[in-house]
C-alpha cells in the first residue's frame, strides 16, 4: 500500500503542474482568438480535460478485461460516474476554495445565459439517457435513435455556445490571459503555435497523471475487494475528474467564475451526451440499484444548480450543498455493502 501511495501523490502532483500550463495556455488562446469564456471553459478546457475520464470507458469497452459483462459494468459506471463527481464534488470543491475569502454570503458571478444553457443541455440529455435504459436490449433500432439524438443535441450545444461567443465578447465576457504564457518565460515567443505547443503538452501531462492516478485507485480498489461497479461509478471518477477539480479552483481563486464554472458544466454536457450514445449503443445500459441512485442524484445536483443560477449571481452556498448529495449518495451505496 506504501507503493501505491506513492504513486498517488506522484500522479497528483503531475496533475496539479498539469493543469496550470493548462490553464495558463488556454486564457491566452481565448485571448488571442477573441472568443468568450464561455467558449473557452464550456467547450475547449471542458473537452480537453475530459479526455483521462473518456479514457476509461472507451477502453472498458474496446479493449478491457476478458469478460464482456465486467468491461460492460466498467463502462456504464464510467460514463454515469463522471456526471455524478462533476455535479456535485467538483462544484463542492470549487465553491470551498474561495469560500475563505468570500465567505458564505458570497457569490459566484458567471455568465448567466452560457451557465444556463449548459445546464438545460446537460439535463436534457442526462434525462433522456436515463430513459434510454427502460429500452430493451433487443430494440437496437431504437436504442440508436436515442444514441443519434444524444449526439446531435451536442453538436446543437456546440452551435449556440460558438454562436453566441460574439455577443458576449462585445459584452466584455472576452477570455483574458492573467499572466504571462509560462512558456513565454523562458524566452518563446508567444504565438499560436506555442500557445499549441503548450496546450498539447499539458493535455498530454494530464491524460497521462489520470492514467498513472487511476492505476493506483484500481489498486487500491482491487486490494479492497470493491467490485468493478462501484470501482466505476464512485472511485474511478475522483480520480479523472480531478483535472477539471484542479481548473475550477485555479480559476475561481483568480475571480474566473465564468471559466470555473464552464469548465464543469461544459464538460457536463459532453459526458452526459457523447458518451452515454456509445453506452446505450454497446452495452446492456440496464438500471441497477447503484446505477439508480447515482442517475436520481445527478439530476437533482444538476436541477439544484439550475435553480440557483439567479440574475445576480449564484450564491456560494449553493454549490456547497451539491457536497452534501455526494454524501446521501455514498450513504446509499456504502450503507448496503456494510
Amino acid at each position: 500500500m506504501a507503493s501505491l501511495a506513492t504513486q498517488l501523490l506522484l500522479m497528483l502532483l503531475v496533475i496539479l503542474a498539469a493543469s496550470e500550463l493548462f490553464t495558463n495556455a488556454l486564457e491566452h488562446l481565448g485571448e488571442r482568438l477573441g472568443i468568450s469564456e464561455g467558449v473557452t471553459g464550456s467547450l475547449f478546457a471542458a473537452v480537453g480535460t475530459a479526455l483521462p475520464e473518456t479514457m476509461v470507458p472507451l477502453i472498458a469497452l474496446v479493449a478491457g478485461t476478458g469478460s464482456a459483462e465486467v468491461n460492460a459494468e466498467i463502462g456504464t459506471g464510467a460514463i454515469l460516474g463522471a456526471p455524478l463527481m462533476l455535479s456535485t464534488l467538483s462544484t463542492f470543491l470549487m465553491a470551498a476554495a474561495v469560500l475563505p475569502r468570500r465567505g458564505l454570503g458570497g457569490r459566484l458571478h458567471p455568465e448567466r445565459t452560457g451557465l444556463l444553457r449548459d445546464l438545460h443541455c446537460f439535463l436534457a440529455a442526462f434525462a433522456l439517457a436515463c430513459a434510454a435504459m427502460a429500452v430493451p436490449y433487443e430494440a437496437r433500432t431504437v436504442r440508436a435513435g436515442l444514441g443519434i439524438a444524444l449526439v446531435l443535441l451536442y453538436f446543437l450545444y456546440l452551435l449556440l455556445t460558438l454562436h453566441a461567443s460574439r455577443a458576449l465578447v462585445a459584452e466584455g465576457h472576452g477570455t483574458e490571459a492573467g499572466s504571462r504564457m509560462l512558456l513565454g518565460r523562458i524566452g518563446l515567443p508567444v504565438n499560436l503555435f506555442t500557445i499549441a505547443l503548450q496546450l498539447i503538452g499539458a493535455t498530454a501531462l494530464l491524460v497521462a497523471g489520470a492514467k498513472g492516478f487511476i492505476g493506483g485507485v484500481e489498486g487500491a480498489a482491487h486490494a479492497l475487494g470493491v467490485s468493478p461497479l462501484l470501482l466505476s461509478l464512485l472511485i474511478i471518477p475522483i480520480a479523472t475528474e480531478l483535472p477539471e477539480k484542479v481548473n475550477s479552483i485555479l480559476w475561481v481563486r483568480r475571480g474566473k467564475d465564468t471559466l470555473a464554472l464552464g469548465n464543469i458544466t461544459g464538460a457536463m454536457v459532453f459526458q452526459g451526451t457523447l458518451l452515454p450514445a456509445i453506452g446505450i449503443m454497446t452495452t446492456p445500459w440496464q438500471a441497477r440499484t447503484e446505477v439508480l441512485g447515482g442517475i436520481v442524484i445527478t439530476l437533482l445536483a444538476a436541477a439544484w444548480l439550475r435553480i440557483m443560477a439567479r440574475p445576480g449571481g449564484m450564491p456560494l452556498w449553493a454549490p456547497l450543498v451539491n457536497g452534501g448529495l455526494y454524501l446521501a449518495y455514498l450513504a446509499l451505496t456504502l450503507l448496503p455493502l456494510r
